[in-house]
């Protein structure tokens, strides 16, 4: 099966929507601008009044997903990581403020996007992050990403983009060449990756999500689950979601995933581990 082709349209309307659409509209973009709280600190934030391929708002997931991440900040020491569909950057920017953490930010192929998640950093007192224009099943620009923790929050919303997601994290995850060569984290053991342009068949079917370790969504990052030993192999991609979708189209992403080579763990508190290697205990 090829590729699927990404569209605008697909994500936000009709092809009849955007067809008298200006993509550079950078005369007429109008902006919001307004504090958001994350933990220990407050980040000003502007975001889009309305983009056609961009969420426009900073969503309260991220907020907590902050909070889960601080809670195991040791799971972030020593990674180079690249945030995917990271909207206003407010997720990059908060790690990047409160743990110095190695980040670059990506987002669908926009230069407006980029601006501002640039105007964001700045506004925010620190040097505006490496980015990535990048529209999920394309091709990424490099042959051996050298990532290893890929981060994410809420980016499941628009379900025709599954498999052309699914094909970014398949480039990400088994394409991956660590800057650390030590034989203990390396992620050749993963098998050999492929370069975007030599497409991988992802098609949705099966179960393959583990139900049993799943836990309702409680609002918030629970401090007890701190006490939990957590590890995450190298690479992988820790996603939080939080977002409330049709059960069956949160399911088709995962299955997805399993059809694709991909093991796919619930970590607690709405936070996934996708990776290609073996599962690890929770």
């Amino acid at each position: 099966m090829d590729t699927a082709l990404f569209s605008p349209c697909s994500l936000f309307g009709t092809e009849d929507k955007l067809s008298g659409a200006d993509s550079d509209s950078e005369d007429t973009q109008t902006f919001d601008e307004r504090e958001h709280s994350f933990p220990g600190m407050v980040l000003l934030i502007r975001e889009f009044s309305f983009h056609q391929v961009n969420a426009n708002m900073l969503w309260p997931g991220a907020s907590i997903f902050a909070e889960w991440l601080i809670g195991y900040q040791y799971l972030l020491k020593g990674r180079r990581i690249i945030e995917l569909g990271s909207g206003t950057g407010a997720l990059a920017i908060f790690l990047k403020k409160s743990l110095d953490v190695e980040i670059t930010t990506s987002d669908f192929d926009d230069k407006e996007i980029e601006d501002n998640i640039a105007y964001n950093c700045t506004a925010n007192g620190i040097s505006v992050l490496p980015h990535i224009r990048h529209t999920w099943g394309q091709e990424f620009g490099m042959e051996h990403p050298d990532w290893d923790l890929i981060l994410a929050s809420d980016i499941l919303l628009y379900v025709k983009q599954y498999p052309n997601l699914i094909q970014t994290l398949l480039f990400l995850l088994k394409a991956n060449r660590p800057v650390d060569k030590n034989p203990e984290i390396t992620g050749d053991k993963c098998g050999q990756g492929r370069a975007m342009d030599q497409p991988m068949e992802v098609e949705i079917k099966g179960n393959y999500l583990d139900q049993k370790n799943m836990q309702p969504d409680r609002g918030s990052f629970q401090r007890e689950e701190a006490n939990e030993e957590k590890e995450l192999p190298r690479p992988c991609f820790l996603m939080s979601w939080r977002r409330r979708i049709p059960k069956e189209d949160e399911t088709s992403f995962f299955n997805g995933c399993g059809n694709a080579g991909l093991m796919v763990q619930h970590m607690g508190s709405r936070v996934f581990c996708i990776s290609p290697g073996k599962s690890i205990d929770v």
